[in-house]
Parts: structure tokens; C-alpha cells; sequence
């Protein structure tokens, strides 16, 4: 996110209107709503000399406003979309994450100075944090395979590494125009790739609009030959340029991000990341204003974090690159693994329409299923994936598991409050450690963390913890907390249900909650226990109550009626089985010992008197189980805008008073009745 340019002085701030005259700024909300956050409310009028007349870089209905502006004074403002667009181009209809706000030129123009073109070549780009982000995000691209259009699978093939690629771009586009390129330029680059990489394989990339039938490229199926061939595959551009031994482009973006991809690429028009050090322009003169010797992360600091205005969808708000790169990275994942449609087996009617909303890509929605079996045959039949509630599933199943998210909502889900998160595993499932499931291996994966990763996972613990956060965040006043010593070493033993998978799977001896609070005892018999039953027992939903007389000597308070998060500021202990509670308390710092093996322990960060699969050898930081149980495992979804969010927005609505929808007394029988309507869904599909 940027600041706006300042305005003339000469002329009155309120006087200042932004007019425009082409039909796309009105159709557009995305786009006006971006405009006016930015300091630039669109509005339609007369122009006159202090206004400024914004026009859609240089479209053909640019030259309307162009022509405008010359005969009022007005000054143009420039606007394209930011290099980090959406899923699919904007022909398809889907509105930015962000624009490129310009008034002086348009980036891809380099007849004359942009505004772009005047920060890379004048501002310092010397701060380290602003480097450090920059290498950060630069980091986080590949990672999430995100670029400017993200409809594509990162798991399809990609060519044998060892080819040259040649980009190609789309006829008649601005940005070649503006570049004097035309196809003579696309056959002189590939006559040079041929030249320069004698006996390669030339692998001609497709872009996206022409795979989607928006626009015309430059190359056809007359180009291919033994050693030339196109590729329209829709695979991710980071996989396809890692198995590039050279690029070559015109203009294209994935010029730009073949910088950041470890290569130098051959350009052969002006784009904005030429003339920088960085590219081997073969029309350097064109270029010779530019002359700085930019590095990648200057190059990326003032092309993807200083110039572009970013928009955070879900909080109608601008934000900073970080944030634009969480909105997109859930929005893709959530149609990258949706897109084909699900069949679902095990789910209850009242979490059918939560899980509609949680996987509602374009591919069909789900398709609910009475068995396991059911639903591997109907997305064998139909080309959809199968899917089934973990505690449906038998140890041996080949489906991928849901369960619900470690920050669930604001209530409990025995009383039919839909989830904020879901978590999907291909290989297991978290709570059971007798087979390896995808959260292990992501746990193991962040044993070792990127700077601007370790600060992401560090960031959002402080807002957990600040804000008093955890699964179910049911709230309850401490007031009425009896008086503690102040003392003795406390410790907090969570109870859970007795029933639950996890205790069955994973909690070993003891697997009862009378069972954990003897052990605890015997091992602290000086220490003041706490006992809080867990929240569905509380509220007779759920077996693992203890009976009053069994407690004596075992506990020396009971505490009913409290969240659990908020307990964990009033004990320096936590003993439990396999409760998510110790993975709370580990985030707020204090010691915990478990029984059993839940998914954060064996990892070096508890004590653990379980049996621990020996596979968990990893040694992460806090901030690393962090960053896997929080960011990489769950999916979020918003509850006021229904889109896939990071879990930062998340945060944001459990914290903020009334950032979460309520559910009303009728909630049971209107969620069962919802629910049986989603399964019948296929009547009016």
C-alpha cells in the first residue's frame, strides 16, 4: 500500500475531483471503491484545469480522456491493475486485489517517465525493513505459486526440465504498442532463442487470455517444429520457469518474475523491469534514462510494495503487499483443490451448509454421501474428489479427511455454531498419531523459518493472545474465580470427551479425564490442580464428567462456567491428554505435559509422558508449529463476506465486538433444515 500523490497546491483540496469517461470505471465497484480509498473518489462532470481526469492506462477509451485533458488542463491519472491481480483475467470478469495508480505515465510505456520508472531510478531503496519484506514476499510468491493470474494447478506436469522459453503475449496489447513490439518482434525473439541455444528445446509458452479465449497470441501450432513446441498447459509459472535454462520475453510479467525465479532474461521490448541490471535488453537504448543497477529485492520493493495500492477484500480496507498475498493465497488454494467439485460422506445434515459455503468453487459444490464407499464411487463416476468427517472414516480409507479448525468460532459445534476453519488431510488426520498426517509433515517442514515467516507466526500469536483466543472463545467472566494462593504452583488440568476420537486414538493411559487428574496428582501432590471439564461436557452434550466424590483430593477447584483460554493467564502449568488446550498454552508460553500424543507433542516443545511416534524427529520452534497448525493446515473462511480468507481476517472478526454473525435460539432446527435442503441441492443444479 501506498500513500496517494500529493495534489496541485495550486489548487484547493475540496475544488480536486477525480472525473472519468469510460464506461469500465462505472460498471467496475471493485475498482472505484479501491479508487476512493486511495484518495481519488471517481465522479463524472465537466473537467476543468485543477481536476484530474483518471483513464485506463492506454486503452482506446484512454485516448477520450487524454484528449479531454489536453483541452481543460487537466491532469491524467493513469490506472492499470496491479501485478498480483486475481484468479483469472480480468476479461473473465473477477475485479484486482489492487491497482497501479499513475500521474505521470503508465509503467509499461517507456517513451516517457512513469511514476514507477521515477521511484526505481531516484527513491534510495536502501531501508532494511523494506528489503527484508521485499525478500520475504518475493519468498512467498513461489511458495503459494501465486502471480498476477493463478487459475492453475500447481500439482500438473510441467516439460522435462532443459528448454529455452520463449514467453508469449497477446495481439494488439497495450503494452506492446507502447513498446513499439509488434510480431516481427516475436519472430526476431524466437529466431535468437534458436541461435543462442543451439540443439534446445524451445518450448513456446501460451498466455492465459489466449488459453481462455479472450485474445489472440503471436505464435500457432504453424510455429512448432521438432525443436519448437507451445505449451498451454495451465501449470504454475514458478515450476515452468525453475525448468527453464534460459527465458525469453517481449514485455510479459513472467519476464518479472523470472528475475525472482534465478534468471536473467532476454527482453526484447521495454518493459518496467528492464534496463535495471537485472535483464539482457536487446534494445538498450531505448532504456538508457533508466541506467541504475537495481538488486532483486530493490527491483521488487519498489515494483510490488512502494508503487501498487493493495486492497484487502475481506475488510474493505487498503493494505499492505502481506495482506493482499494472504487474500489471494486463500482464494486460490480454495479453488485449486475445489475446483472439481467434492463428494462427501459422514457429514451431519446442520454442517451441510457451512461445508456448501467452505467449498462452493465453480466445480459443482459437494455432493453428500451416505458411506465412504458411496462417496469414492460418485467421484470416481462424476470426476469429482471424495471427501468424508474424519470420525466417519476407518483407519485403512483412501479419502481425504476433514475436521474442524484449531480457531473453530465463537461457541460450540456440539451446539450447531458453524465452523470459521476446517482443516483437510490427504494423509491421516491431525488428533491420530498412529499414521502420519499432512500436519506432521508441515510441522516438520517449518523446523526451519524464514525471517518474514517466523515474524508472521510471531505476530499472530501476540494477536491470539492478545485478543484472549482460542477454539471455541465461549467467553465467561473471570470475576467470579475463586481466590487462588498466590503462591502455589498452579497447574490446569483440562478434562475432554471421553469419546472423542483423539482420546481414543491418541491419549494412551490414561484415556479418562479421572485417570489424567490422578496422574497429575500423583506426580505434583504439593501443587494447587485446577480441573476445567471441557466445554460440551459442561453442557451435558458430551460424556467425561467425573463424579463430585471422585474428585476429592485430586482437585482442589472445579471450574465450570469459564473459557479455558482465559484461564491459562491465572496458572504457570497445563497437564492433559491430548486436549487442544496445551497447544493454547504453549503459545502463551508456559510449560505443559502431556499423556498422550497430540499433534504438538514429541516435537521438543513439551513434556511428554505418552508414547510419541519416533517419526516426529523435527525440531521446530514455537513459531514454526505455529505457522503450520495456523497458516499452512486449515482453511478459513469469512463469515460476512462467505470468501476463503487468511487467518488474520479470522482473527479480526473473533476479536472485534459483533465481528461475528449470531446465531438466533431457532439455530438447531433452521441449521438441520438448511442442511437437508443442501443435500437435495441436486433437484434445482
Amino acid at each position: 500500500m501506498r500513500a496517494p500523490a500529493a495534489p496541485d497546491p495550486a489548487a484547493p483540496e475540496m475544488a480536486r475531483r477525480v472525473l472519468y469517461f469510460n464506461a469500465g470505471f462505472l460498471r467496475q465497484r471493485r475498482l472505484r471503491r479501491i479508487m476512493a480509498l486511495a484518495g481519488y473518489p471517481l465522479s463524472l462532470g465537466r473537467p476543468r484545469a485543477q481536476d484530474l481526469i483518471a483513464v485506463w492506462g492506454q486503452s482506446p477509451y484512454a485516448r477520450r480522456g487524454a484528449a479531454l485533458a489536453a483541452r481543460s488542463g487537466a491532469q491524467l491519472l493513469r490506472v492499470e491493475d496491479a501485478f498480483l491481480r486475481s484468479l483469472h483475467p480480468g476479461r473473465s470478469g473477477e475485479p484486482p486485489l489492487g491497482l497501479l495508480i499513475d500521474r505521470t505515465g503508465v509503467h509499461f510505456d517507456a517513451r516517457s517517465p512513469s511514476d514507477l520508472e521515477t521511484l526505481l531510478a531516484t527513491h534510495p531503496l536502501d531501508q532494511t525493513p523494506l528489503l527484508d519484506r521485499a525478500r520475504e514476499a518475493a519468498a512467498r510468491l513461489p511458495e503459494s505459486d501465486l502471480s498476477k493470474y493463478n487459475a492453475f494447478d500447481p500439482a500438473a506436469p510441467c516439460p522435462d526440465p532443459g528448454y529455452v522459453l520463449v514467453i508469449d503475449q497477446t495481439r494488439g496489447d497495450a503494452s506492446l504498442t507502447a513498446c513499439g513490439a509488434d510480431a516481427n518482434s516475436f519472430r526476431e525473439m524466437l529466431t535468437f532463442a534458436q541461435q543462442e541455444n543451439p540443439g534446445a528445446r524451445i518450448l513456446i509458452k501460451t498466455h492465459p487470455e489466449t488459453l481462455a479465449g479472450h485474445r489472440s497470441g503471436h505464435f500457432s501450432s504453424a510455429d512448432e517444429t521438432a525443436r519448437i513446441s507451445l505449451f498451454a498447459d495451465p501449470v504454475s509459472p514458478w515450476h515452468l520457469l525453475s525448468g527453464a535454462t534460459a527465458v525469453y520475453t517481449v514485455s510479459s510479467q513472467l519476464g518479472f518474475e523470472a528475475i525472482f525465479a534465478g534468471h536473467r532474461p532476454h527482453v526484447f521490448g521495454q518493459p518496467f523491469y528492464a534496463g535495471w541490471n537485472l535483464t539482457e535488453d536487446r534494445h538498450p537504448a531505448a532504456l538508457a534514462r533508466r541506467g541504475r543497477a537495481l538488486t532483486r529485492a530493490q527491483l521488487f520493493a519498489g515494483a510490488m510494495i512502494l508503487y501498487p495500492t493493495w486492497y484487502d477484500p475481506e475488510r474493505d480496507r487498503l493494505c499492505p503487499l502481506e495482506d493482499a498475498i494472504g487474500a489471494l493465497e486463500a482464494r486460490a488454494r480454495a479453488w485449486r483443490e475445489d475446483r472439481h467439485g467434492w463428494a462427501a460422506a459422514g457429514m451431519r445434515l446442520w454442517k451441510r451448509r457451512a461445508l456448501q459455503g467452505f467449498f462452493h468453487a465453480p466445480g459443482g459444490g459437494m455432493r453428500f454421501c451416505k458411506t465412504v464407499p458411496d462417496a469414492t464411487r460418485r467421484a470416481a463416476a462424476t470426476g469429482r474428489r471424495a471427501m468424508a468427517w474424519a470420525s466417519a472414516t476407518a483407519p485403512d480409507d483412501d479419502i481425504l479427511r476433514v475436521e474442524d479448525g484449531f480457531l473453530r468460532s465463537r461457541g460450540l459445534g456440539a451446539r450447531l455454531v458453524p465452523p470459521l476453519s476446517l482443516v483437510c488431510d490427504d494423509l491421516g488426520i491431525y488428533y491420530d498419531p498412529t499414521r502420519e498426517s499432512r500436519l506432521e509433515r508441515l510441522i516438520a517442514a517449518r523446523a526451519s523459518l524464514r525471517p518474514g515467516q517466523d515474524a508472521r507466526a510471531g505476530a499472530l500469536i501476540r494477536a491470539l493472545c492478545d485478543a484472549g483466543l482460542s477454539k471455541y472463545n465461549l467467553g465467561g467472566a473471570l470475576s467470579a474465580l475463586p481466590a487462588l494462593p498466590g503462591t502455589g504452583h498452579r497447574i490446569l488440568v483440562p478434562g475432554q470427551v471421553e469419546d472423542d476420537a483423539s482420546i481414543r486414538l491418541g491419549a494412551g493411559d490414561p484415556a479418562t479425564n479421572l485417570g489424567l487428574l490422578e496422574h497429575a496428582r500423583a506426580a505434583n501432590p504439593d501443587a494447587l490442580i485446577l480441573y476445567k471439564p471441557h466445554p460440551d461436557v459442561e453442557a451435558g452434550l458430551r460424556p467425561g464428567a467425573v463424579a463430585p466424590d471422585a474428585l476429592s483430593g485430586l482437585a482442589d477447584h472445579v471450574l465450570t462456567g469459564y473459557d479455558p483460554a482465559a484461564l491459562l493467564e491465572h496458572v504457570h502449568e497445563v497437564w492433559t491428554m491430548t486436549s487442544l488446550l496445551g497447544f493454547e498454552a504453549l503459545l502463551r508460553g508456559l510449560p505443559v505435559t502431556t499423556t498422550g500424543a497430540p499433534f504438538y507433542a514429541g516435537w521438543g516443545l513439551t513434556r511428554d509422558l505418552g508414547r510419541i511416534p519416533a517419526r516426529r524427529g523435527a525440531r521446530p520452534s514455537l513459531h514454526g508449529l505455529a505457522h503450520a497448525a495456523l497458516i499452512d493446515y486449515p482453511r478459513y473462511r469469512d463469515p460476512l463476506t462467505g470468501q476463503p480468507c487468511a487467518v488474520e481476517t479470522i482473527v479480526a472478526r473473533l476479536a472485534a465486538p459483533g465481528g461475528l454473525p449470531s446465531p438466533g435460539p431457532a439455530n438447531r432446527m433452521l441449521s438441520k433444515l438448511q442442511g437437508l435442503l443442501a443435500s437435495q441441492s441436486w433437484l434445482w443444479r
